[in-house]
């Protein structure tokens, strides 16, 4: 069985390296700066005793006050897993940095995220809706979502 890292450990960890980059940790969660998670994510990846070789999943939650990015994240090498969250705030013209170039599984979830919430993903090598088509009006994982008929 998979073994979940106490948030609280790891977020020493980053924040030994890239201060700042935590903005809090509870059980197997590190909340971090969205401007920062590119440079959190290769920390994780490359960093000995951490080495988070494979992203599981990327989501969005919709709080209507912010959204929240959430990453899931696994080493193989050592069975263990930390779960990764950014706040991205606001209504309109979201962005999170891309974490294509971490880990290249990002490419689909990152494009079903854009697709659904709305959020886009700077330096996403082909961002574009890959659920629904071009065109369609809104992204329907919103809470502010109307449900238009296309």
């Amino acid at each position: 069985m998979t073994r979940t890292l106490a948030g609280a450990d790891v977020a020493r960890r980053i924040n030994t390296d890239l201060p700042g980059a935590v903005v809090r940790s509870s059980g197997g969660d590190v909340w971090v700066e969205l401007a920062s998670i590119t440079n959190v994510a290769e920390f994780l990846r490359d960093t000995e005793g951490l080495e988070f070789s494979f992203l599981s999943s990327i989501t969005a939650v919709d709080y209507v006050e912010y959204f929240e990015l959430v990453y899931h994240l696994t080493s193989l090498t050592r069975n263990q897993s930390i779960v990764l969250k950014a706040h991205c705030y606001g209504r309109d013209d979201l962005s999170a940095p891309s974490v294509c170039g971490v880990w290249r599984g990002a490419d689909f979830q990152e494009r079903e995220v854009w697709d659904l919430f709305g959020i886009r993903f700077d330096g996403h090598p082909n961002l574009k809706r890959i659920l629904l088509w071009e065109g369609f009006p809104g992204h329907p994982l919103r809470k502010d979502f109307l449900g238009q008929d296309p």
